[in-house]
């Protein structure tokens, strides 16, 4: 049974995103510095990453694939066989997580050897603050201790998600690229306030704040997001004005017409 305590884990492929999971796993305590580990082509970006972080850098996947207990694939889609394929025997004995984009269970079955313990999973970048979301394929080859250890791994950086092989795509945008949606929101908000003499940073600061907050509050009490926006629009009052003032410019079509792009591509 693996022991998060003394798991070695490491990356295979050292970008955004697998730095965005080092910095939720040690800021969360699940994981300390010293038991993370990553490979890149980009060594002279892989050593200052892994160095200020205090990971240990690796020449090769396979020396990284070697030293860990749970391997993490976080390269390009394109990049999977091509990293994969070579050091499939190592990976044999190794938990292996994937965070390549859409690249699900039958994928992975088809590049590692027959009986590789591995799961799918799309992860976003707040969990670099322990506030992010993984989502997990419901099919994999875990056995129960290994599904435990992941639950809670990924249960440190956030929400856990166990989803559908169908929906992965869908679930994976709304999560993936939601947070590009948020921050454009977040932007629009301050600039409205700015322009009526709110400073930049204050600005910002309110946006994010009030965000986060709405979004703490429908998670803590499962509201429909339409109560919610009830419950502050008064009858004749400012709210209901902005509201109608959204409504007008397409606010909630622009944002299915966004998830409806990226899903269709």
């Amino acid at each position: 049974m693996l022991d998060l305590r003394t798991a070695r884990v490491a990356f295979l492929g050292f970008g955004n995103m697998a730095s965005a999971m080092a910095d939720g796993f040690i800021r969360s305590g699940i994981l300390s510095a010293g038991q993370l580990g990553a490979a890149s082509r980009r060594q002279d970006v892989l050593a200052e990453r892994t160095a200020s972080r205090g990971m240990k850098a690796f020449a090769t996947c396979e020396d990284a694939a070697r030293w860990a207990d749970i391997v993490i694939i976080a390269v390009k889609p394109h990049l999977v066989a091509e990293v994969v394929s070579p050091i499939k025997a190592v990976l044999k004995d190794k938990l292996v997580l994937s965070v390549a984009v859409n690249k699900l269970f039958d994928d992975l079955e088809g590049v590692l050897e027959a009986g590789t313990r591995h799961l799918s999973t799309l992860p976003n970048t707040p969990v670099s603050v322990c506030e992010g979301i993984v989502i997990c394929e419901e099919r994999h080859s875990l056995t129960s201790d290994d599904e435990a250890a992941v639950r809670a791994l990924f249960g440190a950086l956030g929400l856990c998600l166990f989803v559908p092989a169908k929906i992965m795509p869908s679930a994976g945008t709304l999560s993936g690229c939601g947070p590009a949606f948020a921050a454009m929101f977040i932007e629009a908000l301050a600039d409205g306030a700015v322009k009526h003499g709110v400073p930049r940073a204050a600005a910002y600061q309110l946006a994010s704040q009030m965000l986060a907050g709405t979004a703490k509050l429908q998670l803590a009490t499962g509201q429909h997001p339409g109560v919610m926006k009830d419950a502050v629009c008064s009858p004749g009052g400012t709210t209901i004005i902005g509201v109608a003032a959204l409504e007008k410019a397409g606010m909630r079509s622009a944002v299915i017409e966004a998830i409806d792009a990226i899903v269709s591509r």
